[in-house]
Order: structure tokens, then sequence, then C-alpha cells
């Protein structure tokens, strides 16, 4: 059982590390953000397929009523790996981490409007702090770059998509075992992201060498070992530990983009990436405290 836990906590670094480097990817590859996001998916469900087969073979079949759920999970998926690995193109790769990382503030608002959910006075304090960092950080991005603020405004975007995808995930997981549900959202989400960048004629070849070595490095560390790892740490602790935690994936980014990409954030900006991680931090405690005092939420 503590070797367990001892594992636990170090599949969940491995995790914010390997989900950590997502940004540096996108940056390195000489390609439009989409396309590095179709092939991190298209990699990825490829190389899951033996697992789903395995699953497919020693599980109760699959009852098609629910199969919907991670379908419209990939849709959402495909609309949050457009808007984020695009935003990494057109701002900084703390602040697209950063904003890109607000879902838990969507998910508790979605959870109040749709689900009349009760959220506590301690959610009202942390998304006042979250949403002031973010505008300190956003502010800066106005003043100092020519696309005044679109990185930002994509990233934040993302996480609107990403917090549909969890709050889908939440209600489809409890029909469909992980790997299953994995493997169905990385179909959905491959094809939404192809016929995206279909739309936005982005060409599918014609890539250097380079760049194929980083869709495939994406794939196996971002989405698989990164996902995996993640997954593997929920298994054995409890979201309460992990949730938090995962806030340390924009620090870890902001801390590799300095010698890796030569980002230095601005003074003002570093106040608003604490202001905005106390502020999400918060936000989780009081999302989790409700749950627990809810049965059934």
């Amino acid at each position: 059982m503590q070797q367990n836990r001892f594992l636990s906590y170090i599949a969940l670094a491995v995790g914010i590390v390997a989900l950590s480097l997502s940004a540096m990817f996108v940056r390195w590859a000489d390609a439009p953000g989409p396309i590095t996001g179709f092939y991190r998916l298209l990699i990825s469900t490829i190389l899951f397929v033996p697992f789903f087969i395995h699953r497919q073979r020693t599980a109760a079949p699959l009852d098609k009523r629910f199969v919907w759920f991670p379908l419209l999970a990939g849709i959402f998926t495909a609309f949050d790996f457009a808007f984020w690995n695009t935003s990494v193109q057109y701002t900084t790769a703390a602040n697209a981490t950063l904003l890109g990382n607000t879902s838990p503030l969507w998910v508790a608002l979605f959870a109040l409007f749709f689900f009349k959910e009760k959220l506590r006075g301690s959610f009202w304090l942390g998304l006042i702090l979250a949403l002031s960092g973010a505008v300190l950080i956003v502010g800066t991005d106005f003043l100092s770059h020519p696309t005044f603020g679109l990185g930002d405004l994509m990233a934040s975007g993302a996480a609107i998509f990403y917090a549909s995808y969890q709050l889908i995930t939440q209600r489809g997981r409890a029909h469909i075992d992980p790997f299953r549900y994995t493997w169905l959202v990385g179909v959905s989400a491959t094809l939404g992201m192809f016929v995206m960048n279909v739309v936005l004629g982005n060409s599918f070849t014609g890539y250097s060498s380079q760049t194929w070595l980083i869709f495939l490095a994406t794939a196996i560390v971002s989405q698989m070992v990164g996902y995996l790892a993640i997954s593997y740490a929920l298994g054995h602790l409890p979201a309460s530990v992990v949730s938090p935690t995962l806030i340390g994936q924009p620090i870890l980014t902001t801390i590799l983009a300095i010698p890796l990409l030569g980002e230095l954030p601005k003074p003002v900006q570093w106040i608003g990436g604490a202001v905005a991680l106390a502020g999400i931090y918060i936000v989780n405690q009081a999302h989790l405290q409700t749950r627990r005092e809810t049965p059934n939420a």
C-alpha cells in the first residue's frame, strides 16, 4: 500500500513534467498549431489501439447508449487543442499554459448555472483572485504584443473547451472504463482536428524530419505518458490531492521556458501568475469541498 502511494506520487510528478513540455513541442514544431495537435492525437490514438483491443476482449461489451459521451468529449478536445496549440504561437508558453489551466473556474461556473450546484464563499474569493491574476498577465501582453493579446484570449477559450470536456467525461466515465473511453475520445478528437485543418487549409505533409520527430515526441510524451501517468495517480491518490498538484504545471512550464525557449516573464507576470495560481487552488478546494458535502453531486 505504501509502495503504491509512493509510485503514485512519482507518476504524478512524471505526468506534470510530461504535460509541462507540451508548449515546448508546439513551439519547436515548424508547423501550424492545429497540425501539431492533430498528429499528437492521431499518433497516440494509433499507439493506444492494442490497449483498446485488449480491453474489448477482456471487459464487458460497450453499452452503445453511452458512446456519445466520449465522442462529444473528443469534439471538445479537438477545439481545446486547436485553440491552445495556436495560442502558444501568439503568446508566451507560460501565459498559454497558465490561462489554459483556468478550466477549474469554468467547470465550477458551469456546475453553478447548468447543474445548480451551490458554491461556497471561498469559491468567489478564488475566482476574483484568478481573474485578477489573469488580467495582470493579459494586460501586459496587450501592451507588448502586436497581436493585442490574441494568444491569451485563445488560451482562455481553450480552457472553456477543456472544462466542457471534463464535465462530459465526469458523466461518461461512470459508464465506460478509462482505456476505452480515452481511445474513443482520441478517435473523435482526431477526426475533429482533421476537419478543422482542412477548413483552415493547413497542409498535412511537407514538414521536416525534425518536425515529424516532434510530432512523435508530443504524442508519446505529452499525450500517452502524461495522461497515463495522471490516470495511474488518480487510481491511488484522491482527486483532492491530484487536482491542486496539477496547478504546478504552469509553474514548471514557466521555469522550463526560460532555458528551453529563452522566455523570461516580466515581474508583473510573475505576480499575476502567482495570484492566478492561488485563486485556482482556492477554487479547486472550494469546489471539492462542495462536492463532498453534496451527495451524488
